[in-house]
């Protein structure tokens, strides 16, 4: 028997449930932590950037009409996914971020727990951002949370999974879809743990992930005014002049505090508004 190749993959992106390459047909190479070739991904350009947004503008409203029960379950699969191939994932973390096995298998878990504690919330969120308000008259008066909307994330740079968690779950367990910019130099953990969406019920579009140049796409996902929220977590030194061009469309925007781990609720209040509901009290 002749002796085969291995057959290495190209990692594509992620966008409306599907795996496409960049329309531009552009790849890049990524390299481990020590150095050595890790993998070829696709280099996501502008065109792509705006079918996510697209993608994602049409499945926020489907996710968002699910019940807050539903949510949750398909955010648990997802989980549940990520722990039947968390041996994948380990060896993604430790060769993007040179880690030791140990030391990447607790990253993981984190990560996946913390999908988990996301899942848990779905329900959870109306009572403890929404009230009930005292007012003057025969009158019922309630505020809810509702999702801003479509959410643009750059996810942070140095931590390739655990970031990324964060920086997605949080806006899509209030209802938001998310077109999401992997880590540019260790983008291969994110995108595995978005190939999993296609089989944890996730309608398609809910979460897009792109992979490419940081730099090349950040300022037309500041820009694009059909986007609501952007979280500017891995934009680094750009995230003041960033914060400055998503003015000009009036987006709500996130920005990583030094306390952040003791405020775990503030990323689920960002991205959400508040509506008003008045009603009757009947008789």
């Amino acid at each position: 028997m002749s002796e085969r190749l291995d057959v290495k993959k190209t990692y594509k992106l992620v966008v409306n449930g599907a795996f496409p390459r960049s329309e531009s047909g552009r790849s890049y190479q990524v390299v481990a932590a020590d150095g050595k070739f890790l993998a070829n991904v696709a280099q996501a350009s502008r065109k792509d950037l705006r079918e996510a947004v697209v993608a994602a503008r049409a499945a926020q409203i489907k996710w968002w009409n699910a019940t807050a029960y539903n949510r949750g379950q398909v955010l648990y699969r997802w989980a549940e996914m990520a722990e039947s191939r968390r041996e994948e994932l380990v060896e993604h973390v430790q060769l993007a971020e040179g880690l030791k096995k140990k030391d990447a298998q607790l990253s993981v878990a984190r990560a996946i727990d913390r999908i988990v504690w996301y899942s848990g919330w779905t329900d959870k969120v109306t009572q403890v951002l929404g009230g009930a308000n005292p007012v003057a008259g025969p009158f019922f008066n309630f505020s809810l949370p509702v999702p801003s909307g479509v959410i643009g994330v750059v996810a942070p740079q140095q931590s390739s999974l655990e970031g990324f968690v964060e920086a997605v779950a949080a806006p899509i367990c209030v209802g938001n879809a998310v077109v999401a910019l992997a880590s540019e130099l260790r983008p291969t953990p994110a995108i595995v743990l978005a190939e999993m969406t296609a089989t944890s019920d996730f309608p398609g579009g809910v979460l897009n992930v792109l992979t490419g140049f940081t730099g090349e796409l950040v300022a037309p996902l500041a820009t694009h005014e059909d986007i609501d929220g952007v979280d500017l977590t891995g934009s680094g030194e750009l995230s003041d002049e960033l914060a400055r061009l998503a003015a000009g469309s009036i987006k709500r925007v996130y920005r990583a505090r030094a306390n952040d781990d003791e405020n775990s609720l503030r990323q689920l209040r960002t991205f959400v508004e508040t509506s008003t509901v008045w009603h009757t009290i009947g008789q």
